[in-house]
């Protein structure tokens, strides 16, 4: 039989004996660690799982509160327009309240200027107004002044007499202060011409319009500008008293001075210094 030598097989079968046991502790020690590195690994998933969710949640917010802003810049801006608008017609207002209250101040500075005119024609005018022959009446918006033909004109005449010539300069003087339009009104009685004057002037609307305008010339002369000036015939058809006494008929054969307000004041146009003044034709 053969003989196996033992004294070289023992130290064999102790590395084969160690070789088996390092395989477990090998394989024990790779677990372990495979554990060690999940468990980080899951705790760190954790971790970031709760900050996204804490992401999240601050994004959510961050969403409800930018919305929230865009509604507050929303209702900013519709504050902001409605504030435009009330600003704007604010502004509207206080236009026309100005607008307003210059036209009331023109107003009472243009009635201030006319109670200036009638007091000043009272005055002037202070002896034929108690003889009677002149009426000196202010009206809402203007100065009315009746003049008796007995002072102006003699009978069918359509002349002035020079002591009317010299009423009419006192009249002018204070006429030319205002900014109203002056009409000065022919008025005759119903009488019809004679011959003599029907050759002449056909009717009364002619002879009052004749008178008018001679009233009328004398006012421009004495520099009352003519753009403000109208002469205005109305013959025996606006009569202030009865017809059929003489003492009636006296008082509708009359020269009425109307000043009355501007409706245009574009209308009243003064010329430049130098320039020649307009002629007012008889009956214009």
């Amino acid at each position: 039989m053969k003989r196996f030598n033992t004294h070289s097989l023992r130290p064999r079968s102790a590395a084969l004996c160690l070789a088996i046991m390092a395989i477990p502790l090998a394989a024990c020690v790779t677990r372990g660690t495979h554990d060690t590195v999940v468990g980080d690994l899951e705790e760190r998933n954790s971790k970031l799982e709760s900050r996204v969710r804490d992401l999240e949640r601050s994004n959510r917010s961050l969403s409800d509160e930018r919305a929230e802003l865009l509604d507050s810049m929303e209702d900013l801006r519709q504050e902001r327009e409605d504030l435009s608008v009330d600003v704007a017609k604010l502004q509207k207002t206080k236009d026309l309240l100005s607008a307003h209250l210059r036209e009331r101040e023109e107003e009472v500075h243009e009635l201030s200027k006319l109670k200036s005119t009638y007091q000043g024609l009272v005055d002037e005018l202070e002896q034929e107004v108690t003889a009677g022959q002149i009426q000196i009446e202010q009206l809402s918006e203007g100065v009315r002044v009746n003049l008796s033909q007995e002072i102006l004109f003699r009978s069918g005449a359509v002349q002035l007499e020079p002591h009317g010539v010299e009423v009419l300069r006192k009249v002018a003087g204070q006429l030319s202060g205002t900014s109203h339009v002056i009409e000065v009104q022919g008025h005759t009685d119903d009488v019809p011409l004679s011959v003599n004057l029907a050759q002449r002037w056909g009717t009364n609307w002619e002879l009052a319009g004749a008178r008018a305008a001679s009233v009328v010339r004398l006012l421009q002369e004495e520099q009352v500008h003519p753009d403000r000036l109208t002469a205005v015939s109305f013959g025996e058809f606006a009569p202030v008293s009865s017809n059929d006494s003489a003492e009636g008929r006296a008082r509708n054969r009359r020269i009425e001075i109307r000043l009355k307000p501007v409706e245009d004041p574009a209308m009243i146009q003064v010329p430049a210094a130098g320039a020649p003044e307009a002629e007012v034709a008889p009956g214009s």
